[in-house]
């Protein structure tokens, strides 16, 4: 079986839609199938090509035995949405032309969080005849309007019409929550060809280690109770009541020796460090992202992780790929994201709950398990266990069961 996979995220980048796609990506290799994908120059979030790469109009590279072909578009960093949406169109258009030079496709896909991606993945199908896989990771463009990103009603409009049509005409949808499938089938797509298959994590990769100590100590970490977001510092993440939590926490009794760390880069990246220095947070640590390989380093960095989204309705459908590699790392959580993701914290015991956007809740929490290290343990313990359940490598074979069935079913019409 031949897969053509389009995405404007992979590897080096190592956000989640890139982890997921190569990790995915290369099972399916292991499974016997050729992998194709087709990208662009590495540049998240920054909007800077990594080093050891051009923005050129083709290039082709071998990763592990997938194909990964790469295409020019107009880059720009991850913030402003229509230099954004530019950006997405240009690989939308680039993405599909480049598909004319990969030969014997079986199935198609194209993932969100856009659907520009998706739109490219569906005119391949009609060109090649062959039935495509609209891998949903996201409600867009539910998550620009809630963030503010575009008011403009007839444009929300417009895109809603367009992003309804893509989930009529995917022949399968393959969504990464349930609460998205039940989103979908309560707006009438047909349920029956939804299927879910989560996020997860590389167990292999992401494992219980020890603190790295030299680490801690160059970043004045050693010692330390250390509390950490780590990931995008996006529009969507509501990061300032991370840094209300550490300025209450700088007037509790015996919670000198807190520190929370940000690792990450995005776009409020910079205007958080700026309030930061303006409140004189000095238990705060910003750190800019890491290559891959070093990720389990600073994530071992950890005696409890931050995870927190912004207080909407919207936000209880999403499951933060985070998660699942706090699990298999065996770091505790506070988890600040309501809904479908919350109850698989408290089902699992692997941390606290706690309600987005209430800085004093966060706080709180984070002296009580400074103070608790019994109650770590114990989160520890069942988040090695739980981890289980989300190895990356079984959910990827579990998606490549889906490929070979939708790979033998008939192509969209026009």
């Amino acid at each position: 079986m031949h897969i053509l996979f389009l995405t404007d995220n992979f590897p080096p980048e190592v956000n989640a839609p890139a982890s997921r796609t190569y990790e995915h990506a290369r099972e399916w290799v292991k499974q016997g199938a050729q992998v194709t994908i087709i990208t662009c120059a590495p540049n998240f979030p920054q909007g800077k090509v990594f080093d050891g790469y051009k923005n050129r109009l083709r290039s082709v590279e071998d990763m592990d035995g997938i194909r990964v072909i790469r295409v020019w578009t107009y880059i720009t960093a991850n913030e402003g949405f229509y230099k954004r949406t530019l950006d997405y169109v240009s690989f939308m258009l680039s993405s599909f032309i480049a598909s004319f030079g990969v030969r014997k496709v079986d199935v198609i896909i194209g993932t969100s969080p856009q659907f520009f991606t998706a739109i490219s993945a569906f005119l391949v199908s009609l060109a090649k005849r062959r039935p495509w896989i609209f891998e949903l990771r996201d409600l867009w463009p539910a998550t620009i309007k809630t963030v503010g990103a575009i008011k403009n009603g007839r444009v929300l409009s417009l895109l809603e019409a367009l992003e309804m049509f893509l989930y009529r005409r995917a022949t399968r949808i393959v969504a990464v929550t349930h609460s998205f499938k039940e989103e979908l089938a309560a707006r009438g797509i047909n349920a029956d060809k939804i299927d879910v298959v989560t996020n997860g994590a590389n167990l292999a990769h992401f494992k219980p280690s020890p603190k790295p100590l030299d680490l801690a100590r160059t970043l004045g970490l050693e010692g330390r109770f250390v509390a950490g977001y780590v990931g995008t510092h996006g529009l969507t993440h509501g990061l300032e009541t991370v840094l209300d939590a550490a300025e209450i926490l700088q007037s509790v009794p015996g919670a000198d020796h807190v520190r929370i760390v940000l690792l990450g880069d995005g776009a409020r990246k910079a205007d958080l460090k700026a309030n930061a220095a303006r409140r004189s947070l000095t238990n705060v640590v910003f750190l800019d992202s890491v290559p891959k390989a070093q990720v389990p380093d600073y994530w071992a960095l950890l005696n409890v992780s931050i995870i927190h989204l912004r207080r909407d309705p919207l936000f209880r459908t999403v499951i933060p790929s985070k998660l699942f590699e706090c699990m298999a790392m065996g770091i505790p959580v506070l988890h600040a994201v309501e809904g479908e993701s919350a109850e698989i914290v408290r089902r699992k015991g692997v941390g606290l709950t706690v309600t987005p956007e209430d800085a004093g809740e966060l706080a709180a929490r984070i002296a009580e398990l400074a103070a608790a290290p019994e109650r770590l343990e114990a989160f520890r313990e069942k988040c090695l266990v739980s981890a289980e359940r989300y190895d990356r490598a079984n959910l990827a074979r579990r998606m490549y069961a889906i490929l070979s069935q939708t790979a033998n079913t008939r192509a969209s019409r026009p």
